[in-house]
């Protein structure tokens, strides 16, 4: 095995299908999108010395092959799609196919094995229990999508349509209380210490601790800057030459975004924390969209903090930068 040549893998997933590029330049299997296609691809790679694997992340159908692999010995990395194929057409991949983005895939492996923050970039282990938190989680927001869904037909429905909707609305109701239901046992079960952690500061309910937990494993393993980047928070800068441009938020984890946005709220009216951060920026002239953003990235780099160090809130604890100036 010491003599095995060391390579990077790069893997387009379909449906039903993958496509692995076992190496830069190397030939590309095409093989089933399933436990014995991942089988045949760990066994490939048995003989190889792997320093990389990326894929993209493509709405849950990489996720038990991204398991199987890491289960096998090797490290992961799932890349935001839009960001994989950018990278494809810098390296002059202006076709599209299932071939040419595994080739792509693997030739950004090699990037991202080389770059002195690599391990940004890998996928947390494998989690059972939070891989059934993260079903019960998407099963609530479509539900939620569902409810809202029919509360709007009501108010414009033909009476003789409204008995049938309000039927559907009773059941969905139910079945969000019992998937919430659900929810709290999990997390009180499998993630207690870091919802107590969560749950302490003001504003942050049990709900929103389903989705950090399910959603953003990395939460206490990044800083500031990268959690909140992470997530979509985080102001990127837009400036060429003499050109100045406004700083916009954009990108990331829409779905954490989302869950943070009403605990922000509560917290701009109850946690005195964020209270003041909000006041202050209003005070400076910000606009209250821009403050609250701002607030929701205050709020999630705070609970980032909480959770690295494992410590509880303690509001004199986050005061200390109150007196910084405004920059959001």
């Amino acid at each position: 095995m010491k003599d095995a040549p060391e390579v990077v893998v790069g893997i387009d997933i379909a449906k039903d299908t993958f496509d692995a590029a076992l190496g830069v330049g190397a030939p590309v299997v095409h093989l089933p999108n399933t436990d014995e296609g991942a089988e045949s691809l760990v066994s490939s790679l048995s003989s190889m010395r792997v320093r990389l694997v990326v894929m993209e992340a493509t709405g849950g159908y990489e996720s038990a092959l991204a398991c199987s692999l890491q289960a096998a010995g090797y490290v992961v990395a799932v890349v935001n799609p839009r960001q994989a194929r950018d990278f494809a057409k810098s390296m002059g991949y202006l076709a599209k196919t299932d071939r040419i983005d595994a080739r792509a895939l693997a030739q950004l492996a090699q990037a991202l094995d080389a770059h002195p923050q690599r391990e940004r970039f890998i996928r947390p282990p494998a989690d059972a229990e939070r891989d059934e938190l993260a079903a019960l989680v998407a099963r609530r927001r479509q539900l939620v999508g569902m409810l809202t869904a029919e509360r709007n037909r009501l108010s414009m429905a033909h009476a003789a349509a409204r008995s049938s909707i309000s039927a559907v609305i009773k059941t969905l109701k139910q079945q969000l209380d019992d998937i919430e239901v659900d929810m709290r046992f999990h997390v009180n079960k499998h993630h207690a210490e870091i919802a107590k952690l969560l749950e302490s500061a003001k504003g942050v309910g049990p709900n929103t601790v389903a989705m950090l937990v399910a959603a953003l494993p990395e939460l206490g393993r990044l800083n500031n800057r990268q959690i909140a980047k992470l997530v979509g928070l985080a102001p990127i800068n837009c400036d060429s030459g003499k050109h100045k441009g406004r700083r916009r938020t954009f990108g990331g984890r829409s779905d954490v975004r989302a869950a943070l946005y009403m605990p922000t709220i509560a917290a701009i009216r109850s946690n005195p924390v964020i209270k003041a951060f909000y006041a202050r920026l209003l005070a400076a002239g910000k606009l209250k969209k821009v403050a609250i953003v701002a607030c929701m990235r205050k709020l999630l780099v705070i609970l980032n903090a909480m959770v690295r160090t494992g410590t509880p809130w303690n509001s004199a604890a986050f005061q200390s930068d109150q007196n910084r100036p405004v920059s959001a």
